[in-house]
């Protein structure tokens, strides 16, 4: 344990604190005249032990207050937290929907393609066909009305 002088009020205390925390200890007290000083300025002689019971109150609101402002912020960012899961899983579904249609399409564009080439195929070998067809018919007729 360590001891700190503190002046409080015009007057020197011995507190004793943890190690390593008599610069917090110093702070905090000079936070705490400060606002006794202040105090003691705006409402005057009112007796010691009644301003530091309302420099204790004021102390307790501040941190109150404080602490109210920063419960809000949580409940704020918690809320916020849960709005991106909810946008995040959104998106995933999103994504994943998309995917499936691209695939989808994909499939769709491979069944075309085959269809096209089949037709594509089929249409060479009724033109082969209609080709040798007609020039077997011209030969035919070649034969049978030759020329004069």
């Amino acid at each position: 344990m360590a001891n700190v002088n503190i002046k409080f009020n015009n007057k020197e205390f011995l507190l004793s604190c943890e190690d390593g925390q008599e610069e917090h200890l110093k702070e905090l007290s000079g936070h705490l005249n400060e606002k006794f000083n202040n105090l003691k300025s705006s409402l005057g002689n009112i007796g010691e032990n009644k301003l530091l019971l309302i420099t204790s109150i004021t102390t307790m609101d501040e941190y109150f207050e404080t602490k109210k402002k920063i419960d809000k912020k949580i409940e704020e960012l918690n809320s916020l937290t849960e709005k991106f899961k909810e946008l995040k899983s959104l998106v995933y579904e999103y994504k994943e929907k998309k995917e499936n249609e691209i695939n989808n399409l994909n499939e769709e564009q491979q069944k075309l393609k085959n269809l096209l080439d089949k037709n594509n195929s089929e249409y060479e070998k009724i033109i082969e066909k209609t080709a040798d067809e007609i020039e077997n018919f011209l030969k035919k007729a070649n034969l049978e009305n030759p020329l004069q």
